[in-house]
């Protein structure tokens, strides 16, 4: 990708520029895997704080436009919150082509959209904060009208490389424990391994036509997600009075682990699960 998209880009987003240009970076192969062309009209499902949203809208140029809609309250997120970044988005040169909003439940029947509204329907790193199989199954359902093309990414749990253990660890840590929550606002909510979404898909009535798993092994997000399980996961499981005592010892052994991954292993992210759906 060509240096001077990324700083384009980055220039327009709220986090720091070491950060923001890795992620952005990831942002612009998805695009580029999904073929969103100059001129598209996209809605984004699951939003966050912008990511996607501003690589979509430079891709699709000012002929075309960006919704992006989230279920998460603008408060939500740290250090910065998604209202916060998605203001500074709007304020930034890639504005106009783009509008963000907060509090949307897309199952709600307040949502809904003209038949073919939009070019693309994108799903992008936003599926595991949902809180079910049925959850997912039911938004996939609900939008298939109001676009002709499903563009998909999701991690991909099906680890390359022992680096990539770790992630997959604390990501799997997170969801035993997230099985005895009434309600929750973790990052990780339901695991869905690819073989699971294109079920889910699938049963939603659309056809995937080409997947992929995408590379970005300097993304940030496996080191995020490891601090984060260590330093919460025994609030976690202290909070849960239904918590097995052997399952409660199983995820301290595997805490441990993930320790020890910290200390003598070399971290990489695992791999994106990317497809396009008709």
């Amino acid at each position: 990708m060509k240096d001077h998209v990324i700083t384009n880009i980055v220039e327009c987003m709220a986090s720091s520029e070491e950060v923001q240009r890795i992620q952005t970076e990831h942002r612009l192969k998805l695009v580029e895997s999904w073929g969103i062309k100059e001129g598209s009209s996209v809605l984004e499902i699951g939003c966050g704080q912008g990511d996607t949203t501003a690589a979509l809208a430079y891709i699709v140029g000012e002929q075309g436009f960006v919704l992006g809609i989230d279920i998460a309250s603008p408060d939500y997120g740290a250090p910065i919150t998604v209202g916060d970044s998605a203001r500074y988005l709007q304020q930034s040169k890639l504005g106009k082509q783009l509008k963000m909003e907060f509090n949307v439940d897309v199952l709600s029947a307040e949502v809904d959209f003209p038949e073919k509204s939009f070019d693309y329907i994108v799903f992008s790193h936003c599926s595991w904060y949902l809180k079910s199989f049925e959850e997912l199954e039911g938004i996939l359902k609900k939008v298939r009208k109001w676009g002709k093309t499903l563009c998909f990414a999701e991690w991909d749990s099906r680890i390359q490389m022992i680096e990539q253990y770790p992630h997959f660890l604390a990501v799997l840590i997170q969801y035993q424990y997230e099985c005895f929550k009434e309600s929750s606002l973790s990052n990780v909510r339901t695991l869905f391994t690819p073989m699971d979404i294109k079920r889910v898909v699938e049963n939603a009535g659309w056809t995937i036509v080409n997947e992929q798993s995408v590379h970005s092994l300097k993304l940030q997000d496996a080191e995020w997600e490891i601090a984060m399980t260590v330093a919460d996961y025994k609030e976690e499981i202290n909070n849960l009075v239904d918590l097995p005592g052997k399952l409660k010892s199983l995820i301290q052994s595997e805490v441990i682990l993930l320790e020890e991954a910290q200390k003598n292993h070399a971290i990489k992210p695992m791999s994106t699960y990317v497809f396009i759906a008709e």
